[in-house]
C-alpha cells in the first residue's frame, strides 16, 4: 500500500511518481483511506476523493490484506461477492 500524499512534496511531483508507478504495474488499484474502500484507477468516485485519503494498491489480494473491501461502483461484482460473505459471518 502506498499513500498518495507519500508520492512527493507538489502534485507535479505525485502525478510523476505516479505515472510511473502505474506504468511498471506496480500499482492497479486506488482505494479510499478513511473508509477502507478500493477500487479501479478510473472510477468516477475515487477521482473525487481527497489526495491525503487516497491509497494505491499493486493489486487485489495487497488491498484485502491491508482490510479492504470493493468499491460498489466499479467492481460491483466483487461488492457483491464481499457484501454476501459479510451477511454469512453476521448470521454465524
Amino acid at each position: 500500500m502506498v499513500r498518495h500524499m507519500d508520492l512527493g512534496g507538489t502534485a507535479a511531483d505525485r502525478t510523476k511518481s505516479l505515472s510511473s508507478f502505474i506504468r511498471k504495474g506496480e500499482i492497479t488499484l486506488g482505494g479510499y483511506k478513511k473508509a477502507k474502500i478500493y477500487g479501479r484507477l478510473n472510477c468516477a468516485s475515487g477521482k473525487r476523493m481527497k489526495v491525503e485519503h487516497r491509497v494505491f494498491f499493486r493489486d487485489e489480494a495487497d488491498a484485502v490484506s491491508h482490510g479492504y473491501r470493493p468499491c460498489a461502483h466499479c467492481m460491483r461484482e466483487k461488492y457483491k461477492e464481499w457484501k454476501t460473505k459479510q451477511q454469512g459471518l453476521e448470521h454465524t
